[in-house]
Order: structure tokens, then C-alpha cells, then sequence
């Protein structure tokens, strides 16, 4: 499996496809969302975040700020689809009443308690892109089947006789919850809840969750969500990011920060915390024949067959508890036991083995790279050229233009000449007649 698909377990929701169990632990923290998906059977996880929230005070009863513990326990013990979970926070909170004057108290105690199950309902298939070695567009072409989710379902119960004054909702209501997961690619990952909660009390709730997730690396991993909670006299919103870090397949740290908006006050949330798991998980596996069929052990009477429902049901929460048998010890030499135990002590490492595959995505990127670059130059070579000849035809244009200008103001002074000329003619024959009228009227004068 990818290594970079580990890593994704890590924070929020688990990344897997076709299996509930992972080999690195998988967290919902330091989010606030919840995946479909289950931790696998065999397994007993903890989930713990220690937080300080602040905000203003706001008209009659308010809890401005609280300092606490949340935990998170879930399991899976019956099928792999089906998680257990419980969920509840200890907290120190400042009850604040606001009128006239503000006066304070604070209040010590459990602040939620909730039971719940959620079942995986329904599970997409994407097209696998790393058997497509015939053309690179349809090998790194986005999947839109990636846009249809996940499903899944949650069903709880809210307790809340035994909790502090102000948090107490009218002892015991339900919680229902549709789970939605998103898997763009490897790297990014998308979870959206919507839940209906206390619901048939005063304090009924519909909210929201939408949760983004990208790895940076092997360990390291970040995330941005926002929440939103519809309430029949007020609405409230936090918008916040964290980042999480694997330490070992069982062990994962994070941290959050968070920006709280209710009616026009704002707040802040800061929350550390850290999850851990004891890993119980046996793989089911079948034999096979040398035909491809299933090798089916004949198995002895017992009297677990005459058992009841019930009786088979008790029998199998029962196995969950026993004791795993002791592992066989091998007789290996001081060296091979040193070299195991200091493999055991370095952190979680996904290594991929070569293939022919990558091999060839490698050289057809190598390829695209060079084809790209030798087109890039011929692209530039020709738009060079057609800007030189552009320029030159210019050239030529404006050339023709001063020709055609200056024969066109030789002719014209041509022509003024020839009138002026022409023009001088007529005045002398004009003078001449003159004279030649005055000579002729004289003569007659004299007669």
C-alpha cells in the first residue's frame, strides 16, 4: 500500500477502502468530525484531548470559559463495520450570569456522556490508476467517481442525569448522524456529519461538520473544519485548523486551535491532546487449493452447537477478553536478535518496492518533460521568427509610404508650378491687350 496513505490514517477519520483495521493507528482528533469507518475489530483506542475555551459572557446564563478533558474510547468487537464508541468530557466550567450586573460561579463535573454505534452503509469503488500504463492523460486524469462518498451511520444516546447543573438536557435523548467521506487522492481528504441531537428535549440541535485533511509528509499532517450548530434560540460556529503527528503505529499527538462565533461575541478554543491504541487484530484469512478453492477444516462436535442465540452471542463477546496465546520463541543467533530488536525501536517506515509500473511512469515523465521543453523552444523559435518578419514587412510598409508621400509632394509642386506659370502667361497677354487697346484708342483720339 502507499506509504503516503498511512499517513492519512493518522488524522480525523481513517483512509482506507476495502478494511475497517489499519496498521497505523487512525484518530478522529483532533477534529471534531467523525469518519464512517471503524477502528477494526480487536481493538481498544483512546482518544484524548485536553482543552481551555474562553468567550464573552452573553445575556442570563452563559459558560464563558471551561478547562477540561475529553476521551473518546471506541472498539469493535462484533463485525468490522460496527464500531462502539463512548464519548465524554470532565470539565471545570465559569457559569456566568449576566443582567444588570455580572456574577460568576463554577461548576466541576462530567459535561457530556454519550453512548453511540456507528455502521459503514456504503463503500465506492474508484478506478485504480496505476494499472493504466498505455496513455499518461487517463493515468493522472481525476477520478470524478472520488466526488461520490463514503456512507455511513451513527445512532447514540445522550446521558445527562449525572452531569453538572448547566449541562444537563433532560436525562436521557437520542443522537442521530449521517457520515459522509471523500477521498480526492491520496494526499487530500474530505469528511462532511451532519447530526440531529437531544432530540424530544427543549435543547433539541441540527448541526454540521465539514473537515479537510492533506498530509505533508510521512508523520506530519494538517487539517481546516468548520462546525455549526443550529439551536432554537441561537446558532453557533467555529471555523479552526491543527496539525497531528505520527509517532509510532500506535501512538499519535495533535493539536488545535479554533475561533468561536455565538450571536456578535467571538472566542477561542485551544486544545491538545493524544491517541493511543492497544491493537488486538487477527487477520481472517482462507486456504486454498492448487484449483483456486476454499480448503474447509472439518471441525468437531462441541456443545457450543446446541447453544441458544444468547448463549452463541455471550460466547463471542467472551472470546474478545481471553488471553491471546504466548508467541513461539525462536532459537536465532545473539546477532539476528540485536539487529530485530533495533528494527523494532525505529519508528513506523512504509517502504515501496519497485515496480514496472513506476519505472514507466518515471520515463514517460522523463519524456513529457523533454517534449514539453523541445516544443516550448520551437514555440518561441517560430513566434521570434514571425515577430522579425512582422517588423520587417513594417519596415517595408512605412518605406513605401515615405516614397509614395514624397513623389506625391514632388507632383504637386509641379503642378503649382506649371499654374504659376501659366497664370504669369495669361497676365502678360492680359497687360499686352491692355496696351495694345491704349495704342488703338489714342490713335483714335488723335484723328
Amino acid at each position: 500500500m502507499n506509504k503516503k496513505l498511512f499517513l492519512l490514517l493518522l488524522l480525523l477519520f481513517p483512509f482506507v477502502i476495502n478494511a475497517q483495521y489499519t496498521s497505523v493507528i487512525n484518530s478522529n482528533r483532533p477534529g471534531f468530525s467523525e469518519s464512517p469507518y471503524s477502528v477494526g475489530t480487536g481493538v481498544y483506542q483512546f482518544e484524548s484531548s485536553l482543552f481551555f475555551r474562553k468567550a464573552e459572557a452573553t445575556p442570563t446564563f452563559s459558560n464563558p470559559q471551561a478547562l477540561g478533558l475529553n476521551l473518546l474510547f471506541r472498539t469493535s468487537f462484533l463485525f468490522d463495520k460496527l464500531e462502539l464508541n463512548l464519548n465524554t468530557t470532565l470539565s471545570n466550567d465559569k457559569i456566568a450570569f449576566k443582567n444588570i450586573f455580572t456574577s460568576t460561579h463554577t461548576e466541576t463535573g462530567l459535561s457530556q456522556f454519550t453512548l453511540g454505534a456507528k455502521y459503514l452503509v456504503y463503500t465506492p469503488t474508484y478506478a485504480d490508476k496505476k494499472k493504466e500504463i498505455r496513455s499518461w492523460k487517463a493515468r493522472h486524469s481525476f477520478d470524478w467517481k472520488r466526488w461520490i462518498p463514503h456512507v455511513g451511520v451513527y445512532a447514540g444516546l445522550n446521558f445527562g442525569s449525572f452531569l453538572t447543573n448547566y449541562h444537563e438536557r433532560g436525562g436521557i435523548s437520542p443522537k442521530i448522524g449521517v457520515l459522509l467521506q471523500n477521498e480526492f487522492s491520496d494526499q487530500l481528504r474530505m469528511i462532511t456529519n451532519f447530526y440531529y441531537d437531544y432530540i424530544g428535549t427543549d435543547y433539541s440541535q441540527f448541526s454540521y461538520i465539514v473537515t479537510g485533511t492533506y498530509n505533508f509528509n510521512d508523520y506530519w499532517s494538517g487539517f481546516a473544519e468548520i462546525q455549526t450548530q443550529f439551536e432554537k434560540y441561537e446558532n453557533k460556529t467555529n471555523i479552526g485548523g491543527g496539525l497531528a503527528y505520527l509517532y509510532n503505529e500506535n501512538l499519535q499527538f495533535n493539536g488545535t486551535l479554533r475561533g468561536m462565533f455565538e450571536r456578535d461575541n467571538a472566542g477561542v478554543y485551544i486544545g491538545v491532546g493524544v491517541s493511543y491504541r492497544l491493537d488486538r487484530h487477527i487477520d481472517e484469512f482462507s486456504e486454498i487449493d492448487e484449483f483456486g478453492n476454499k480448503i474447509e477444516e472439518q471441525e468437531n462436535p462441541s456443545y457450543k452447537e446446541n447453544k441458544g442465540f444468547f448463549g452463541r452471542l455471550f460466547s463471542k463477546i467472551g472470546s474478545v477478553f481471553k488471553k491471546k496465546d504466548k508467541k513461539v520463541e525462536l532459537d536465532i543467533s545473539p546477532e539476528e536478535k540485536k539487529k530485530a530488536e533495533n528494527t523494532e525501536d525505529t519508528k513506523p517506515k512504509r517502504v515501496r518496492q519497485k515496480s514496472i509500473l513506476d519505472v514507466i511512469t518515471k520515463e514517460d515523465a522523463k519524456l513529457k518533460k523533454k517534449t514539453a521543453k523541445a516544443k516550448e523552444k520551437a514555440e518561441k523559435k517560430a513566434k521570434k521568427k514571425a515577430e522579425k518578419e512582422q517588423r520587417k514587412l513594417e519596415k517595408d510598409k512605412e518605406k513605401e509610404a515615405r516614397k509614395k508621400e514624397k513623389e506625391k509632394r514632388k507632383l504637386e509642386k509641379e503642378i503649382e508650378q506649371m499654374e504659376y506659370e501659366l497664370k504669369k502667361e495669361e497676365e502678360k497677354e492680359r497687360k499686352e491687350k491692355e496696351k495694345k487697346a491704349k495704342e488703338k484708342k489714342k490713335k483714335e483720339d488723335q484723328k
